[in-house]
């Protein structure tokens, strides 16, 4: 089972912005390895703390868009692969998905005692198999926000027949998805100590890899938030990219259905036909597209309830809702189990327009009087980052130094060449190895 996250009890005490340190990497030679740089999302932000608390550690990446990430970030050695000289790669790089293990393979961390890499495509793979000059091999810490999704558990959503045509789907794009899943596979060995961004993720890397996973639940940026006043209004809040998997359109429906007003605050290439969906069913919704981080605070400030009824694989911004005291409406499935309680969320179980309509009806029973303000505030402080630092130090030290180790060491810890055996075979060519 993955080592369920437990908020270490001096965290609980810390601010957010404590001056917290690695301190077991103090004379390492760190490298940082992240899929590409083209923004801050999610993950972005989990590089954003590594990167302050490795000012020195250079970064490798399939593709880096300058000026598209934070200071902390941009301001090291930055080290790209072929896919940064490919034509028309700075918007639309993932048409390369075929090639990602050919960029990643010729673009390898190196010169490092100790490489972290931030996963959700192939940066788990670009890390050295060799000894070094020294003897030995480097340790490699993997912070995985999720095996390989466009290949494994969206491929239909990426290159399903609905998008790409039957024959597409079937005898171009299902082949190459099956060669990148064993590469995905294969690749996995290559790391010492997989920490997972949720329990629903340490899942799946057992199910695809066979391997074990620590828990550790990103950082949020839940400081901000803090002098927020609840101020509850009438009008339900969607935050999300406008993408089918969100299932942004259930919110437009149940909203409809009952009569409540929706506000979504969001972009995305599903925006034009959710607009149109709302005018259709005459829905009362307001679509405020992108918000700055104040906007954002008072719309989950003014919210009657966020509405939240995809699957993430940890979800961010339900944290974010919690941290200004507004409550959530969720799909008790994937990553929100970890982050939210029957205090801080209504729940519902299965992925229909009905089921949230019900629970919103229920949540409105509860009244607003069920979610204190301060309840949700004080959950949020569980994921702050200082929380989120203070967990990694305890794991990087537990890695770097194994006599620390106690007795029974956490299965998420073993070495990659104690790893299972591999469920499908080895791809043939070479530079898939």
């Amino acid at each position: 089972m993955p080592v369920p996250f437990e908020l270490p009890e001096i965290a609980q005490e810390l601010p957010c912005d404590a001056p917290l340190e690695l301190t077991a990497l103090a004379g390492k030679r760190v490298a940082l390895v992240h899929d590409w740089l083209t923004g801050m999302r999610g993950g972005e932000k989990v590089l954003e703390v590594l990167c302050t608390l490795l000012p020195d550690a250079p970064l490798w990446t399939l593709l880096h868009n300058r000026g598209s990430v934070c200071a902390a970030i941009e301001t090291r050695p930055i080290h790209t692969s072929l896919l940064q000289h490919m034509p028309g790669a700075a918007r639309r790089y993932r048409s390369y998905l075929p090639f990602f293990p050919l960029f990643a393979e010729c673009n390898k961390a190196k010169d490092a005692d100790v490489v972290i890499s931030t996963s959700h495509a192939v940066a788990k793979s670009m890390v050295r198999r060799t000894r070094t000059a020294g003897g030995s091999q480097p340790l490699h810490i993997c912070y995985i926000h999720t095996p390989m999704r466009y290949v494994w558990d969206l491929f239909d959503e990426y290159f399903g027949p609905a998008r790409m045509g039957a024959f597409a789907s079937r005898f171009v794009f299902a082949p190459i998805a099956a060669a990148l899943r064993r590469y995905d596979q294969r690749t996995s060995a290559r790391v010492d100590v997989f920490v997972a961004n949720s329990t629903y993720v340490a899942e799946r890397v057992r199910r695809i890899y066979g391997r074990e996973a620590l828990v550790l639940p990103p950082p949020v940026d839940v400081a901000r938030y803090g002098s927020t006043v609840r101020e509850a209004g009438d009008r339900y809040l969607v935050v999300s990219a406008m993408v089918p998997y969100k299932r942004v359109d259930h919110a437009i429906r149940a909203c409809a259905t009952l009569g409540r007003k929706l506000t979504i605050v969001g972009k995305g290439p599903e925006n034009q036909r959710l607009r149109a969906l709302a005018a259709e069913l005459g829905a009362d919704v307001v679509f405020a597209g992108f918000a700055s981080d104040a906007e954002l605070a008072d719309y989950y400030r003014q919210a009657r309830a966020l509405l939240f009824p995809g699957v993430e694989d940890f979800g961010i911004v339900p944290v974010e809702a919690i941290a200004c005291g507004c409550p959530v409406i969720a799909l008790a499935e994937g990553g929100i189990l970890d982050s939210m309680t029957n205090e801080t969320a209504e729940f519902f179980h299965e992925p229909t327009v009905a089921a949230l309509e019900q629970a919103m009806l229920a949540f409105e029973a509860r009244a607003l009087s069920a979610f204190h303000p301060e309840t949700l505030r004080a959950r949020a402080r569980c994921f702050s980052e200082a929380a989120f630092i203070v967990r990694l130090a305890e794991i990087v030290q537990a890695a770097v130094n194994p006599p620390a180790l106690p007795l029974e060491i956490p299965s998420g810890l073993q070495s990659r060449r104690d790893t299972t055996e591999l469920l499908d075979p080895p791809v043939e060519a070479a530079w898939l190895r």
